[in-house]
């Protein structure tokens, strides 16, 4: 009995992962960190986005932090692809012309020092009371899951 409950407990551990804060929406998954990057980039570039941006947090905070004292490593490495859907983007920003702030979209992909999970994750739209752009906004957070999913 002991041995089926450690199984659930271990089970239960990638979706326990997923209950982040509110922010972002949050994957846990195994492999080398150069592995779930490229497969997280083909995923991108395979739904036909162009990433328009690449950028490398980890090493940003490595060289930052020398220049203000902190010494502490926040991630053992940390990239950020930005890229935008031409038809959901446009379905968001015609429903609300503020919607803008919510482009380019981005997925992180990172790993923490002394764990050895690779994570992805992505910023949560945020709530709106318009129907248009809660659409729409739905169709960006169903895209991100999906490349995602894919890259796992």
């Amino acid at each position: 009995m002991k041995k089926i409950l450690a199984v659930c407990a271990m089970l239960c551990l990638p979706f326990s992962a997923l209950a982040a804060e509110s922010y972002t929406v949050l994957f846990k998954t195994q492999g080398t960190f150069q592995d779930v990057r490229d497969s997280l980039q083909m995923a991108i570039e395979g739904k036909g986005l162009k990433i328009t941006n690449t950028n490398k947090i980890a090493a940003m905070l490595e060289r930052t932090g020398k220049d203000i004292g902190a010494t502490r490593q926040v991630y053992g490495d940390a990239e950020q692809f930005e890229f935008c859907s031409a038809t959901i983007s446009r379905r968001m920003m015609e429903a609300d012309p503020h919607a803008i702030m919510m482009c380019p979209y981005s997925v992180a992909v990172y790993t923490i020092p002394g764990d050895k999970a690779v994570y992805m994750a992505y910023r949560k739209p945020a709530a709106t009371k318009n129907p248009a752009l809660k659409k729409a906004l739905g169709e960006v957070e169903a895209l991100l899951t999906e490349i995602i999913k894919d890259a796992m």
